[in-house]
């Protein structure tokens, strides 16, 4: 079963950079999830929604794109070519740098901003995203 960045992408695309969703992000959940799970199991239920989360939640760097896919039923999806993209910002709680986790807010040209929350190495992503651009630019 392919994943869905690598479904789509086109001729000559490749993925340059993988993100990934931190388990720091999720510890509310898994924390929720222990203390209620003496009740009935209803705990299960936070482990499962935090796990479901991490699996589906895919972002990648392409050498033309970048590419953001969440949900499992229903999807949603941020697909931004990589010279369209103004800026792209960091934020960071402190618990976000302390355990290297944050959200990157990408902003393109005629987007509205695209969010993307609990994503490990956001400094890691950016970097590899600066580069891309780069030499997306140098490689029309």
């Amino acid at each position: 079963m392919t994943s869905y960045v690598e479904g789509a992408l086109v001729k000559d695309e490749k993925i340059l950079h993988v993100g990934r969703v931190s388990m720091w992000s999720l510890s509310g959940l898994i924390l929720l999830g222990l203390v209620l799970l003496p009740l009935f199991g209803l705990g299960l239920i936070f482990w499962i929604a935090a796990y479901i989360r991490y699996k589906t939640t895919e972002l990648a760097i392409t050498s033309k794109r970048v590419i953001a896919k969440f949900g499992f039923i229903s999807r949603s999806t941020v697909e931004i070519n990589i010279n369209k993209v103004e800026s792209l910002q960091v934020d960071q709680s402190m618990l976000g740098r302390l355990f290297n986790f944050g959200t990157l807010v990408i902003s393109g040209a005629g987007n509205p901003q695209a969010p993307i929350p609990g994503i490990s190495s956001p400094m890691e992503f950016r970097r590899a995203f600066m580069e891309a651009q780069e030499q997306a630019r140098s490689n029309p």
